[in-house]
């Protein structure tokens, strides 16, 4: 495909606020009875009967969360909502709403918020959510995005963090160390191109975990198959910060210990080969990378015939009692304390 050297560039200023606003959200539809009023007034209506609504929040900024280097508009909007859902999902709720809210600053035209918005669109569509809402402000330092995701679950069937008792299994849905790596691999080849512009990277041996970085999606799915089954968690998080750290946020707010196997943690052979290439353990990316946005869930033992051998869930460890402390018991059978190494926007560097 020829590359167009002269792109179409509407500056904002044309528009104006509500003008703008008016434009990127004319393709949003509604689909959910909950939503009574979208778009277009003070403030959204919506309506939850007799379940409990929960809400969930994130900021997405420039230069700490995303680099315009590699990361694709379009994918950057789908990832915003999606990173927002996975919350909700941790809840062992359904997302129904979610409102959107930029910060941009003049050097991004018309052009390149449509490209934002399609990607939003496109995963409102695809987790069947509707967009009521959000605000839009200039910024003098880059791109920032905020989305509030909105969600229902019925009465006595959220699970919160809190509810893992000794005994219960560990359980880790997908496989984790993904999106790290494919940050890795990006992240190599920005410096290449900046040696050399005209190097065009062949990416082909990193699909997968490329797109765990680029466009993650959330497990809405492992929702619905644990109603299907029949089981209710007894603690659940989502894997947003690092295994290592979901670990200990379950185990201090349950007040219960843990043992992790390193033998049954999921890995894909993109990550072990890419691992390797890095000259990386491969078991110190899946505790502490990130951004994988699996769950990792108690649940209790009654219930392991009911997810026995379920291609989407993996016992990776148990619980114990909170005196026993928390582990990761290597291949070699060594008993290794479990720290956080995960993510920490307020004290990382930026990525």
């Amino acid at each position: 495909m020829i590359e167009d050297k002269n792109p179409q560039r509407t500056p904002l200023s044309e528009l104006g606020e509500f003008k703008l606003i008016e434009h990127l959200t004319e393709h949003f539809t509604v689909t959910q009875k909950s939503t009574v009023k979208s778009i277009g007034d003070d403030a959204a209506v919506l309506n939850f009967d007799k379940k409990q609504i929960v809400v969930s929040t994130d900021l997405l900024v420039e230069g700490v969360h995303f680099d315009l280097t590699y990361a694709p508009l379009k994918h950057l909007g789908y990832k915003a909502v999606v990173v927002n859902l996975s919350d909700i999902y941790a809840m062992n709720a359904m997302a129904t709403q979610v409102t959107v809210s930029i910060a941009v600053s003049n050097r991004f035209p018309l052009e390149a918020l449509e490209e934002l918005y399609a990607g939003i669109t496109m995963a409102a569509k695809y987790y069947n959510v509707d967009v009521v809402g959000g605000d839009t402000t200039s910024s003098t330092s880059g791109l920032i995005i905020s989305v509030t995701a909105i969600g229902e679950v019925e009465q006595g069937q959220e699970v919160l963090r809190s509810g893992a008792k000794p005994n219960d299994l560990l359980v880790l849905t997908g496989d984790i160390g993904g999106a790290y790596m494919g940050l890795q691999v990006l992240e190599r080849e920005k410096q290449v191109f900046k040696v050399n512009p005209q190097n065009q990277p062949d990416l082909s041996m990193y699909t997968y975990i490329i797109e765990r970085q680029l466009k993650p999606e959330a497990r809405k799915d492992i929702v619905e198959l644990l109603k299907e089954l029949d089981v209710k968690p007894t603690s659940m998080i989502d894997v947003s910060d690092g295994l290592s750290s979901e670990v200990i946020h379950l185990c201090k707010q349950s007040k219960v210990g843990v043992d992790v196997y390193e033998n049954k943690i999921p890995l894909d052979p993109q990550v072990i080969a890419t691992c390797e290439e890095f000259n990386i353990d491969s078991t110190t990316i899946a505790l502490s990378g990130g951004e994988d946005y699996e769950l990792l869930m108690t649940i209790s033992q009654e219930d392991f015939p009911k997810i026995k051998g379920n291609p989407n869930l993996t016992i990776i460890g148990y619980m114990t009692d909170e005196d026993r402390g928390m582990h990761l018991v290597t291949r070699g059978e060594e008993k290794i304390p479990i720290i956080a190494k995960g993510w920490n926007a307020l004290t990382d560097d930026p990525a």
